[in-house]
């Protein structure tokens, strides 16, 4: 029986893969919290390990306020990369594959066609910095590492736009969207579903991949179609991210290109219409 440790358990992927779990009756999953497992310090994750012996090790845990981490870089830079080197050091010597999620804003943020993984990093933020030095200490600590870069995680559980966007658009008969971010969504069921395929393949092909739903978008694009699956009377209006100037700058574009997992891993995602459908259709049931 497969054993796979999960960290940052009670997250949007987090609680996805515990969503998932149930399916699997043939592995054992332990999930661990920030409270339960402070991946910070090295003996308490050596213990763990030791303890358990995992023969996967998905690391979900991460620092994400990210206007909140211009005044606390120290702490993103603990959370998102010296972590990071840890699980990726104890995994390694326990013979455990390590899998880490990185972001979309390890990117300069400023190209025109979607980004491959062999794409130019610039990132911009305290953020985007932390988290590209995280996909550093996983590479150094255990070169087997798995890094898979996502953008614009939504879910079920926790707070995400889709959900800010569902309850904005009960309680007001406006809000404005920013209309000159382009991206690409990602549903976290799906993210979940995709590690779970990585771990089931016979062969293990360590290295950096791109993950989200397909498609090419704005957030406004995204709010429009929120509105449309709930039917909702609220008027989206767009306007530029001059208008809604935040301490923390976003990537203007971070579009990422998919074909490498299609090649490796056989799989390609969903289009991001169809996930945020079963998403919403989720949070409305519930």
């Amino acid at each position: 029986m497969k054993k796979i440790l999960v960290t940052g358990a009670n997250g949007q992927l987090g609680k996805e893969l515990r969503d998932l779990a149930s399916a699997h009756t043939d592995v054992e999953f332990l999930f661990l919290s920030r409270e339960d497992l402070p991946i910070h310090h090295f003996e308490l994750v050596r213990n763990m390990f030791a303890s358990f012996s995992p023969d996967y090790c998905i690391n979900c845990a991460a620092y994400t306020a990210v206007d909140k981490a211009e005044q606390e870089a120290e702490l993103a830079q603990i959370v998102n990369a010296t972590s990071v080197g840890i699980l990726a050091a104890v995994s390694a010597a326990h013979d455990c594959r390590f899998i880490h999620v990185s972001t979309d804003y390890v990117y300069g943020g400023d190209a025109s066609d979607p980004y491959t993984e062999e794409s130019p990093t610039a990132p911009s933020s305290v953020y985007g910095k932390t988290k590209l030095a995280g996909e550093k200490e996983a590479i150094e600590n255990d070169p087997l590492s798995v890094i898979i870069r996502t953008s614009w995680v939504y879910s079920f559980h926790g707070n995400n736009f889709v959900k800010t966007m569902m309850r904005l658009m009960k309680d007001r008969k406006e809000i404005s969207v920013v209309n000159d971010q382009k991206g690409s969504p990602t549903w976290a069921a799906d993210l979940a579903s995709f590690i779970v395929h990585i771990i089931g393949q016979p062969a293990w092909h360590p290295g950096i991949y791109n993950y989200s739903n397909d498609g090419e978008i704005t957030w406004y694009d995204f709010a429009v179609e929120i509105k449309r699956l709930i039917a909702a009377d609220c008027i989206v209006h767009p306007i530029p991210s001059s208008a809604y100037p935040t301490p923390a700058k976003r990537p203007a574009y971070s579009v990422l290109n998919k074909q490498k997992i299609k090649r490796v891993f056989g799989i390609g995602p969903e289009s991001w219409k169809l996930s945020l459908e079963k998403c919403i259709s989720r949070l409305q049931k519930n």
